[in-house]
This record gives C-alpha cells, structure tokens and sequence, in this order.
C-alpha cells in the first residue's frame, strides 16, 4: 500500500474541450496552471517519519514540569484577558515576546521610566511598542494583521480601562500583589499568572479561582521566574528563561521591582 500525491497531466490542442476548459479556468479566475510534477509515493510503514512536532500557538512564556515550551495564546480573534500577579520582569518578558511575533504591544503605565528601555531597544516605539500614560491608551485598531496586547501597569488598582480586550486584542493586566479589584479581575479572565504570593494572599487566590490545596500551599514557596498559569482546565507551573539579549536589557528574573 502507498501513499500518493500527484498532478493530472493533459494536454490538449485549440479547440478541444481540453482547451475550453483552460480557458474557463482562466475566466473565473483560477489562473495559469502550475507545473507538472512526477508522482510521489511513500510505503506504508514509512507513513511515520512524515509526522510534525507541532504543538500550541502563542507566545512562549517559559518551559513546563516536562521541560517542554508553554506557550500563552495571545493573538486570539475573540476577547482574551490576562492577569499577572506577579513582577515586572515578567510582564515586560512577555511584552518582548508578544511585540517579536509581529502584534504590536501599548503598555498603560504610571512608571513610563520603567519600560522606556525597551522602547528604545526597539527603534524608539516604531517598531510595535509604545508606552502611555494611565488612562491614555488611543484607539488600536487590533485586526488580524495587526493584532494588539495590551499591557496594564497601573498598580495594585487600576482603574477601568478605556482600550479593553476585543477581537485580535488582548489585555494583561500586571497586579505587584492581591489587591481589593483582584478577585474581579480574576473572575473575568480567562487565564490567570500567580507568582510568589503571602500565605494570606495564596489562600485568597485559592477560594477566588478554586485552586486545589497542594497548589494554593505552594504560592509562597515559588522561585523568582517561576510562574503558575491558571486557565479554565488546565494548570501549568513554567519557568522563564529569558535569552542572552533578555538578560541584558531586563537583567535576572526576579519578583520584585
């Protein structure tokens, strides 16, 4: 048995219903035929060596328990938010990742110093990242081919934003700790970033979003870099690492800023 992909090859002269159908596939719109090729064939017990390893789509934000890439799904065509607990680091990690995949990347903050240096290691805001001041974020115009993150730095409450999550449009908001409007926004995200957290703060964190025992005990406990993503049914603990050109411009992961 085999497998077989290949392209019918006629010929016809003017004329012949080989021809009017040439020219029928040129009137609708079709174009000229491609090229002819010999035909393609693989056995059977051969099938094997054509499979891929593909896996999600997104950004990758660090590695799995397994060791293997995690991925956050960012450019979505539906509403999409995202909370961060966790530290700056993280979330301007993030935001180079996201900017490098093409979306472009608006970060709403009140410490503009603080991600003017990835603006200007990324041609001075022209190429995908821009920074503005609380409450101050214009329209983005998120489309599939210019799909945008928004980035909420704006303290432990930020107020409602003014540019919210929508088609090709997503929304991080980045919390330094639980804050009163935390558990909101928890419950309206679809995936949720906790890192090293207060035992009080953990407990909170656990009833909000139903994290089992084990998980809620361990908050206190995580490494600086570390990382437990929440979504709906799923739970990862990952590890960012950022690169050579990451640790130069943000320096060592760390929690606190």
């Amino acid at each position: 048995m085999t497998m077989t992909t290949s392209a019918s090859h006629s010929s016809s002269s003017e004329g012949t219903p080989g021809a009017t159908g040439f020219g029928q596939r040129l009137r609708t719109g079709f174009g000229l035929l491609g090229p002819r090729h010999p035909r393609h064939t693989l056995p059977v017990e051969q099938t094997g060596a054509l499979s891929l390893p593909i896996g999600d789509d997104g950004v990758v934000v660090g590695v799995n328990q397994q060791g293997r890439p995690a991925v956050l799904g960012v450019n979505r065509p539906t509403p999409f938010d995202i909370v961060l607990i966790g530290g700056l680091w993280t979330a301007q990690v993030l935001a180079l990742r996201t900017a490098a995949t093409g979306a472009r990347v608006a970060v709403e903050t009140a410490r503009a110093q603080a991600w003017m240096p990835l603006v200007h290691a990324m041609g001075g805001g022209q190429n995908g990242l821009a920074v503005y001041d609380v409450g101050r974020v214009p329209p983005q115009g998120a489309s599939a081919g210019t799909p945008v993150l928004v980035v909420r730095d704006c303290g432990m409450r930020p107020p409602r934003g003014r540019v919210t999550s929508a088609p090709w449009q997503s929304v991080l908001t980045l919390l330094p700790y639980l804050s009163p409007v935390a558990p909101r926004l928890m419950r309206q995200a679809r995936v949720v970033g906790i890192q090293r957290v207060s035992p009080d703060e953990a407990t909170e964190i656990g009833r909000v979003i139903g994290l089992p025992h084990p998980e809620t005990r361990s908050l206190p406990g995580l490494q600086d870099g570390i990382t437990l993503w929440c979504a709906e049914r799923d739970r990862q603990y990952v590890m960012t690492q950022a690169t050579d050109a990451e640790t130069g411009l943000l320096g060592v992961a760390r929690r606190m800023d």
